[in-house]
């Protein structure tokens, strides 16, 4: 009975093993659009959250549950805030949105709660977490890469100055997260709350 149980738990550890590697850790290719003007999600998951915002830090709340605070005056005085909740079947690495390059990279350690669990109350203030500030021909963007409670890490692929292509991977979040993108409001929107994005393909909108 011990051996048949100790086998179960073999298996079940190599299950999970596996899942990890070939299938949470998989970097499919994209067909990333070349249109000039077109900006594509950075992140695989369902797109929860758009905001306005005109203020130097927006913050969302939902449920009035908690709220996700994010520096935004950085990027534009007015614009667009969009939160990407990914789960452990999508894609967890980030890709750039647009052509441009990296001005600023902020760390911040965070205290590790949930961003799966609390994303529809937006909990994720306190999480790991980092901010990747771009600019490039049409204006600048954020990109804020917010790590869940089983994370406790985030991978940045960049350096500060460094050039990225539209649809470059930049980045990677293990396990349960969330993406959020600070738009300038020179950018007509193409998306809606609730829709799946698809990291590197799905278009958020046009520069204008």
């Amino acid at each position: 009975m011990i051996a048949y149980i100790l086998a179960g738990l073999v298996l079940v550890v190599l299950s999970g093993l596996l899942f990890h590697r070939y299938w949470f850790c998989r970097q499919p290719r994209r067909r990333v659009p070349r249109t000039p003007k077109s900006i594509v999600s950075p992140a695989n998951g369902r797109l929860t959250v758009i905001k306005q915002f005109s203020t130097p830090r927006t913050t969302v709340q939902k449920w009035n549950r908690g709220s996700v605070e994010v520096l935004c005056e950085d990027v534009a005085p007015r614009g667009w805030f969009l939160l990407i909740v990914m789960t452990p079947l999508n894609v967890h690495y980030q890709r750039a949105p647009s052509d441009a390059t990296l001005l600023d990279e902020r760390y911040h350690a965070g205290s590790f709660r949930n961003a799966v669990k609390n994303a529809e109350q937006l909990l994720t203030l306190g999480n790991e977490r980092n901010e990747m500030l771009f600019e490039g021909t049409y204006g600048r963007f954020k990109v804020v890469q917010i790590a869940g409670f089983l994370a406790r890490r985030i991978t940045s692929f960049l350096n500060k100055g460094q050039a990225v292509r539209k649809g470059e991977v930049i980045g990677f979040i293990n396990l349960g997260s969330q993406v959020a993108v600070v738009l300038p409001e020179n950018v007509e929107l193409a998306v809606r709350e609730g829709e799946t994005l698809i990291d590197g393909e799905s278009i958020l909108g046009v520069w204008t």
